[in-house]
């Protein structure tokens, strides 16, 4: 004894392999396998220095680059990032200054981390001198 099929079932198994199949093809592999990450700005407490930017994954590890805005003045912007190593915990802070009306960029290469702040600040071309942002966190290793 032998079924045939009527034209509404092969129809309706036609729209139900196709709704199964249609998630996988939509899915693409840079969406799993992020290699960038974007941080919006942070700005100094006095709201005249602003940071920007992202972290990717480089050959050996992560850079973290970006841009800095300073307003016109006396002082300078500055962009501190901290750093915490995958492999002794211990974290590493560098610092970037930027003295000039407009936008600046700066680039600092880490190997592997487990996280990394941010913070922006007001200071001299000496050092930070006040009127700093709270850290923000920007990476964390598996987010």
């Amino acid at each position: 004894m032998t079924s045939r099929a009527t034209p509404e079932f092969l129809m309706r198994l036609l729209a139900f392999l196709a709704a199964l199949v249609l998630p996988l093809t939509l899915a693409s592999p840079a969406a799993a396998d992020r290699t960038s990450w974007k941080w919006g700005t942070v700005y100094s407490a006095d709201a005249k220095a602003g940071a920007w930017g992202r972290v990717t994954v480089g050959q050996s590890g992560f850079v973290v680059s970006g841009n800095v805005r300073d307003v016109p003045g006396k002082a300078c912007s500055w962009v501190i990032i901290r750093a915490q190593s995958a492999k002794n915990g211990r974290w590493k802070t560098h610092g970037f200054y930027y003295c000039e009306p407009g936008v600046g960029t700066f680039r600092k290469s880490y190997g592997y981390v487990l996280q990394i702040k941010v913070q922006v600040c007001r200071g001299t071309a000496h050092k930070p001198t006040g009127k700093c942002s709270k850290q923000r966190t920007i990476f964390t290793q598996g987010s």
